[in-house]
């Protein structure tokens, strides 16, 4: 029988908020939190990538850190799997063993990259290793107290620090503090609200283009908007002519692009771009800009699937829901404070404060996607009665459409 796994991928930011590698994780379903048989785990999360997917519609440029126990690291049939595209992170209650010990050798000589996955950092860590450390590259470590020493002790055998568990700011400063070159977690998108804060003056152009486009005012008075917002333009229109979008021709204007794919097309780019690191000079792809841009690539996929006959303004809404769900991250401020500026409906302002009606429940269960609670997604797909496997190949189907944002080359005239 075809074991069900759920895939997806948790980013690994350095030290400049940039996404350098993912963690692939992996569940099975319904009950269990992680898959009992890890070799098995291993295995079948490395041949999805590898054959069901393809390295770069999932990875893109960048590493996969995959979970690794003792069978499947010394079965032969690590050797099959390409160097290039993995870190090996071996399980920390791995015995040291002296086969062990040869096969860390042999992959660490043969080019692989290795790590040692989530333990406790303390000077056990280096009796256990003594033998191997030399081999390692990476090590992912439980955030603590007074670890500084032993940060430093893995930074002059030349092994980075990957602190992991990194759920809000101030673990992630904790882990900066101590030394750590890079941090798993979603740290990035929990919103640090401040009293009185103010909106930036460039975010809140957008906010204002995105609703004279969205109160169907007339082109030109949405393009006298962006002719006074020259950055935003020049923003969008980079967005807008990467490899992201399949246009065959470059997009000059304003003008153009309103009357090629329409105000509500140019309202969603325009809100999604906002997620960029800095709107008000070069385009750069954010973190942020990639949860959003999964957040609302599985809104739009799941309401398809449980309303097939579902109109165009029915999916502006679910996508809208996924836009406007990091906007309290963005600007510091409450989200109900934001969307009294913006014009929404009521059932998108419901899902998001209150987790309420259909788009609500999508909501909810992207949200539990990403911490990969699995109860609660086969909760929702025993409620809206979807086929087997089909919210495993939604997410997949999503995080190919992000990698194709993540990694854009800019598309020949």
């Amino acid at each position: 029988m075809t074991k069900h796994v759920y895939v997806a991928r948790q980013p690994i930011l350095d030290k400049n908020s940039d996404i350098f590698a993912y963690e692939i994780l992996y569940r099975d379903s319904p009950k269990s939190s992680k898959i009992e048989n890890d070799r098995y785990a291993s295995a079948s999360v490395i041949s999805s990538i590898l054959n069901k997917f393809g390295t770069e519609q999932l990875l893109g440029n960048k590493r996969a850190f995959v979970k690794v126990d003792e069978k499947f690291l010394l079965n032969d049939i690590i050797y099959s799997i390409p160097k290039e595209f993995f870190v090996f992170s071996i399980f920390s209650n791995v015995a040291m063993s002296p086969r062990v010990v040869e096969r860390i050798g042999q992959l660490y000589t043969d080019g692989y990259m290795l790590a040692i996955d989530n333990i406790k950092l303390s000077e056990e860590l280096f009796e256990k290793y003594s033998a191997v450390l030399d081999d390692f590259s990476y090590c992912k470590i439980f955030i603590e107290d007074d670890l500084k020493a032993l940060v430093n002790k893995l930074h002059l055998k030349n092994i980075k620090v990957i602190g992991v568990k990194i759920e809000d700011a101030q673990t992630q400063e904790k882990a900066k503090s101590l030394g750590c070159d890079a941090f798993e977690g979603y740290y990035f998108a929990q919103p640090k609200v401040i009293e009185n804060a103010q909106y930036n003056p460039t975010r809140m152009a957008v906010l204002r283009l995105y609703n004279i486009l969205m109160e169907d005012r007339s082109i030109d008075e949405a393009a006298d908007e962006f002719e006074r917002n020259p950055e935003i333009t020049v923003q969008l229109l980079q967005f807008i002519n990467s490899a992201a979008f399949s246009f065959r021709k470059k997009i000059s204007s304003i003008h153009h692009v309103i009357v090629l794919i329409g105000r509500i097309q140019l309202a969603k780019w325009l809100m999604l771009m906002i997620y960029s690191k800095s709107v008000a000079s070069s385009f750069e792809i954010s973190p942020l800009m990639l949860m959003v841009k999964n957040r609302t690539e599985l809104m739009d996929r799941i309401l398809r699937e449980i309303r097939p006959d579902a109109r165009s303004n029915m999916l502006g809404e679910a996508y809208m829901v996924g836009v406007l769900s990091l906007m309290d991250t963005l600007f510091s401020m409450p989200l109900k404070k934001i969307l009294d500026n913006i014009n929404v409906s009521d059932e998108v302002r419901d899902a998001l404060l209150e987790d309420k009606g259909l788009f609500g429940d999508i909501y909810k269960v992207v949200r539990s996607m990403e911490h990969m609670d699995i109860n609660a997604i086969v909760d929702f797909e025993m409620k809206y009665k979807l086929a087997p496997n089909k919210i495993k190949n939604i997410i997949i189907e999503a995080i190919e459409e992000v990698a194709k944002l993540e990694n854009p080359n800019e598309v020949e005239e």
